[in-house]
């Protein structure tokens, strides 16, 4: 995918250098993804916010929504479609493979918002399947999209191959563990040293994912989130040179 699209290169380029290559404040940062965004063209589109737990995709979606003008915005939250506690554990509760291939359901994402909100599809969709906290699957009554929605799907793993030919345009939020199991210990209780072994399912089923997709270098763009206020726009050369 194009690193500076014509249609925007007005709002993404400075001195003939990717606006990456500086630190922008957060609110110009999500204008200029939504004019990126709007540039896809007219009909519904289907948007990945991927990144690690803990690096804020649902707050980065929340926001990017409010940034995007004058078109009807769809957020689903891939959480909502959680392999139930059987299928999620059916390696060991500490397995990192378990947590990076059993944790969703995938075939309910597609059947439930990628194909009806995709090209051609009918714009009749479901935004869960699963209750996490009584551990059952729902039946939500159909919603129906307009048909010039964005729709912002937010969750881990979305550059995995088996999604990639959904996304219209994707965005990958870099964020080192240290910092993310720092946001995880205050919002969970949970170890904040991405090391203990309590942290490794999680940290290390994310490395699995790392090493078969390389979502830095799929995505459309990768975002810099270490430091909310002042994220900036990283190169996937960036990106994979990182320490993680």
């Amino acid at each position: 995918m194009s690193r500076c699209w014509p249609a925007v290169e007005r709002f993404l380029c400075h001195d003939g250098r990717m606006i990456g290559e500086n630190t922008v404040v957060r609110r110009e940062l999500l204008r200029l993804l939504a004019q990126e965004m709007l540039a896809c063209g007219p009909g519904r589109q289907l948007v990945a916010i991927d990144g690690v737990d803990g690096s804020g995709k649902s707050t980065f979606a929340r926001e990017l929504a409010h940034a995007i003008p004058d078109r009807p915005v769809v957020t689903i939250h891939v959480d909502d479609f959680l392999n139930l506690q059987e299928e999620r554990h059916r390696r060991g509760r500490t397995s990192p493979l378990g947590f990076w291939l059993d944790t969703y359901n995938y075939a309910a994402l597609t059947e439930n918002v990628l194909e009806p909100l995709g090209k051609g599809g009918t714009g009749e969709y479901r935004a869960a399947v699963t209750d996490l906290q009584a551990d059952v699957t729902i039946e939500l009554a159909p919603r129906e999209a307009p048909d010039n929605a964005l729709v912002l799907v937010e969750g881990m793993f979305l550059h995995r191959a088996e999604l990639l030919g959904w996304w219209d345009y994707s965005i990958f939020l870099d964020v080192p563990f240290a910092e993310t199991a720092r946001r995880m210990a205050l919002r969970d209780g949970s170890n904040p040293d991405p090391e203990h072994p309590s942290m490794q399912r999680y940290v290390g089923g994310q490395r699995l994912y790392f090493e078969s997709a390389q979502p830095w270098a799929r995505a459309t763009r990768v975002i810099d989130n270490t430091h909310p206020a002042e994220p900036r726009v990283m190169s996937p050369q960036e990106a994979m040179g990182r320490q993680r």
